[in-house]
């Protein structure tokens, strides 16, 4: 126990509080936020970094990698055993219509947007069914209304839309490509 505590101020050294950490990480079922991690194991900021920093080296040679979500923290799976994993159980995969992801894509991209903005832009009727699949997945949401005619709902994405793709946040979306070479000709 001599070498886990840091011998000039009795105090764990960021190797052994990144392993309570890993322990709560295990033990949830959602993602730990970084408040409730400094709370649980009363940490101060700059702890929890470095704790942080730690597990996700000490992680690095496993098979699973730390993930900073929308939510929080998580363990999961290293991305390069997904074709592993997809092999082995097969009935785990879900495909995602080219429809859904159109859809999704401008919403994620655009937000907030209506309905209309959706047709609009992906120029075909939106499918009721789409919109079902995105509120039931939880990726999106309703919040608030458009000051138009009719007043539509305005769409957003959601934390679990984060938590799904592995995202902490919007900015972390891959660029848009410069499509103005397209737009001009047409």
């Amino acid at each position: 126990m001599a070498d886990m505590v840091n011998p000039k101020d009795n105090q764990l050294l960021p190797a052994e509080i990144s392993k309570h950490i890993e322990v709560l990480l295990h033990a949830s079922e959602s993602p730990l936020t970084a408040n409730t991690l400094k709370k649980q194991l009363s940490l101060t900021e700059q702890e929890l970094v470095l704790a942080l920093t730690a597990l996700k080296q000490r992680l690095t040679d496993g098979v699973l990698c730390l993930c900073g979500t929308a939510s929080g923290y998580r363990l999961q799976i290293a991305d390069h055993y997904s074709p592993f994993i997809q092999r082995v159980f097969p009935q785990r995969q879900e495909r995602l219509s080219q429809a859904l992801l159109e859809t999704l894509s401008v919403i994620a991209y655009k937000q907030p947007v209506t309905r209309s903005d959706v047709e609009y832009i992906r120029g075909v009727t939106l499918s009721s069914n789409i919109l079902r699949q995105l509120f039931d997945k939880g990726w999106i949401m309703e919040n608030g209304y458009k000051e138009t005619l009719g007043r539509p709902a305005l769409l957003y994405t959601t934390a679990q839309f984060l938590d799904a793709f592995g995202l902490s946040e919007l900015a972390e979306l891959p660029p848009l490509p410069d499509l103005s070479p397209f737009n001009a000709t047409v």
